[in-house]
């Protein structure tokens, strides 16, 4: 895989964004399992973070990124701006998490 830039920003500081490809997403559904319920419900029980679903959350994240950044190479991309999230419960238990932006090309300034 090319190295893409990511920013959650319009503007990438050093580059001109010279062309404008179309929006790169990448997601991903995530599903609890039974065994990380009942360590869950216990930790719900006694308070705090639940460090089950964290770690769920963080790798479903992570997965939406490797998804997004893979639509923008196939765009031809140099960089992703703008980039968001936002998830959305598909059913019970299940949720998706979407990686999304705009696939550009830039070039560096002064070139």
């Amino acid at each position: 895989m090319t190295k893409i830039i990511i920013a959650n920003t319009e503007t990438i500081a050093g580059y001109e964004i010279i062309e404008v490809l179309d929006i790169a997403r990448g997601s991903t559904v995530r599903a609890r399992n039974i065994g990380r319920d009942i360590v869950a419900g216990f930790r719900n029980i006694a308070g705090g973070e639940i460090r089950e679903y964290t770690r769920l959350m963080a790798e479903a994240r992570e997965q939406a990124i490797d998804r997004m950044l893979a639509d923008a190479e196939e765009l031809g991309a140099d960089a992703v701006v703008n980039v968001r999230f936002t998830t959305a419960m598909v059913m019970q238990g299940c949720s998706e998490i979407l990686a999304y932006g705009t696939a550009v090309k830039i070039r560096k300034l002064n070139e």
